[in-house]
């Protein structure tokens, strides 16, 4: 057995070794507003539930390990004392893994995760429409737990108000664990969906993610993609160029013979199948031959 001493490795190591053997975590997908009303969205997976009567939420957003930054999402918090969590499903994650893009101040990571603000009852902070459970929450107490990056800082959150989407309940009116289809994180790249185990997304971290307002109409408002799929077209860097779209459909005689079609719902279902094996940058040359 490997033995360590947390101060004998570096800081970023050490978080992969907590990260990768503590879970799978809950995710609280934060949504805040600093105090000249701009939202803000991103999703923190040091999170659970710790009392029902009074219903608290604790979630830690953590100072950035490789500058020692604080997030967004703490200062708003510190500023307005609101938060609301909203759950994560399969149904958004790829959203929200878009979401936690690092975009500059200012940015609506709503708009470029592709999803709905929709206003809270209580709190000023918006909800995530697409999220199957929502809660407004008053922020109790924020606690330090050090200045060095890597430190938490402990969000301790009561619960006003609670949505619940009603397609997730069973007859008796309880939530459906096969039906809310939630999703956790594990180390690295990987999530855990409670139904059906372990798959993998790419952090966007190292890049920006176009997101999903700047794509075209057309895609989204086909019947081909879902939330998931805009997810993965929006976080790519940047789209090809025609170059590469050119050389991809000479050296894909499936995908010509497609394209040669007047069916524009068969291009898209192509670009889907893309999608299906997480190669997004394939889809967007699919969606994009016809157009260049």
């Amino acid at each position: 057995m490997v033995s360590i001493s947390p101060k004998d490795v570096s800081p970023l190591k050490l978080q992969g070794y907590l990260q990768s053997s503590v879970g799978p975590r809950p995710i609280a997908f934060a949504s805040t507003i600093d105090l000249n009303g701009n939202p803000n969205l991103s999703p923190f997976s040091f999170f659970n539930v710790f009392s029902s009567n009074p219903p608290i939420l604790v979630f830690s957003p953590a100072r950035r390990v490789r500058d020692n930054t604080i997030k967004h999402t703490l200062m708003n918090c510190e500023a307005t004392k609101e938060v609301v969590i909203n759950v994560v499903n399969f149904d958004i994650v790829q959203q929200m893994s878009l979401s936690s893009t690092e975009y500059a101040d200012g940015v609506n990571e709503f708009l470029k995760s592709g999803l709905t603000m929709l206003p809270s009852e209580i709190i000023k902070p918006f909800r995530v429409a697409e999220s199957p459970v929502q809660f407004e929450c008053k922020v109790n107490q924020i606690i330090s737990l050090g200045t060095e990056g890597g430190a938490g800082n402990l969000i301790i959150c009561e619960v006003v108000k609670l949505h619940i989407d009603e397609s997730i309940l069973d007859e008796k009116g309880n939530i459906d664990q096969h039906k809310i289809d939630l999703v956790s994180r594990m180390g690295a790249n990987w999530y855990s969906r409670s139904n059906q185990g372990l798959f993998e997304i790419p952090k966007p971290l190292a890049t920006l993610g176009i997101g999903v307002d700047q794509i075209p109409d057309f895609i989204k408002e086909s019947p081909v993609f879902n939330g998931n799929d805009l997810g993965m077209l929006g976080n790519v860097e940047s789209l090809p160029s025609t170059e590469d779209i050119t050389i991809f459909v000479n050296e894909n005689i499936q995908v010509k013979g497609v394209l040669s079609s007047a069916d524009e719902m068969k291009v898209q279902q192509k670009a889907k199948e893309f999608l299906n094996k997480q190669d997004a940058l394939s889809a967007w040359k699919v969606l994009l031959a016809k157009r260049v």
